[in-house]
């Protein structure tokens, strides 16, 4: 501890000899506690070290015993943590009023790394936050902007915010540009492979989903979900985000909307049959034995023949 010009207390005994002729209204005491000491006499710290505890915990408030232990190296000098604030409300006020969606993408990506560096001070990520475009006699015009899942990454933020701002009509000219990120969840790093040798023609999923979604619109993009019926054109739905379907027997991932016939005389049967009886409540029933199939060009195929049809097999569908 550095005590005085150059002074130097390696331990808490050279520190109390240091300390020792140190008035009183040097230590720090609230200014009635040193009035009070100076009242009794009290004038130098090594005056104070000497007093019963006791006497100056019934003549003082507590704080002034752990004020002196905290001098005297007794007691640990405990510093609370920062603590970032749980909003991000950032503002930028522009020199000259703004007509166009491009002369606001300087601001916009200012603010948007100031999040990220937020964020990543506090160890979070950022699901939804508020664009508002400040104007002079209208309203402020907000632009939501939405994410599947937590994200920091600066030019993504970035990136997303331009695609919501850019379908924004501007009601007036913009004087300021403010944005608040209030919803603040825990932030899951992506675990990437140790070698990566074309990272930068390669994106998360996640990123480019999100990229979609603010260029085309959050109804854009769909994942598939089950539903519950065996006929392979109606046991999907579109859902708007990816679930999992259930599992079942192969299933090819291009269903054909209009079965086609196969002539190929080289055609050979690799699995099957299996058979799906259903639809009989809504006068769509079917009665059909499914094959897994082979073409002569290696190509695998979901096809079917209707039970007692004896005409060629109908592809339903290719396997990737």
């Amino acid at each position: 501890m550095n005590v005085g010009d150059g002074l130097v207390a390696n331990d808490a005994t050279t520190l109390e000899q240091l300390l020792a002729p140190l008035p009183v209204d040097r230590l720090g005491f609230p200014a009635q506690v040193a009035t009070a000491f100076n009242r009794m006499g009290l004038r130098q710290l090594r005056q104070l070290r000497v007093l019963p505890r006791d006497s100056v915990a019934r003549r003082f408030p507590a704080g002034v015993l752990h004020h002196l232990d905290t001098l005297l190296g007794r007691r640990s000098l405990a510093l609370d943590f920062y603590t970032p604030v749980d909003v991000f409300d950032a503002r930028i006020e522009l020199n000259f009023e703004v007509e166009s969606h491009q002369a606001l993408l300087f601001p916009l990506r200012r603010l948007t790394s100031d999040l990220a560096a937020y964020l990543a001070g506090r160890d979070s990520g950022v699901q939804r936050f508020t664009l508002y475009l400040e104007h002079r006699n209208t309203p402020d015009t907000r632009v939501q902007v939405g994410l599947l899942s937590a994200e920091r990454d600066p030019g993504m933020l970035f990136e997303l915010t331009r695609g919501r701002l850019e379908h924004q009509q501007l009601p007036a000219t913009v004087l300021a540009v403010r944005l608040v990120a209030r919803e603040l969840p825990l932030f899951t790093p992506q675990h990437h492979t140790l070698f990566d040798e074309r990272a930068q023609q390669t994106q998360p999923w996640e990123q480019l989903r999100e990229r979609l979604r603010a260029r085309l619109g959050d109804d854009a993009l769909h994942g598939l979900g089950a539903r519950a019926d065996h006929r392979p054109e109606r046991t999907w739905t579109s859902t708007p985000t990816d679930t999992l379907l259930p599992a079942s027997g192969p299933r090819p991932g291009w269903l054909l909307a209009d079965p086609q016939p196969l002539h190929e005389a080289s055609l050979r049967i690799l699995c099957g049959p299996e058979r799906i009886e259903s639809g009989w409540w809504d006068g769509a029933d079917i009665r059909r034995d499914y094959y897994v199939v082979e073409t002569r060009t290696g190509q695998r195929g979901w096809a079917f023949r209707t039970v007692g049809d004896s005409g060629p097999l109908l592809l339903h569908g290719w396997f990737a």
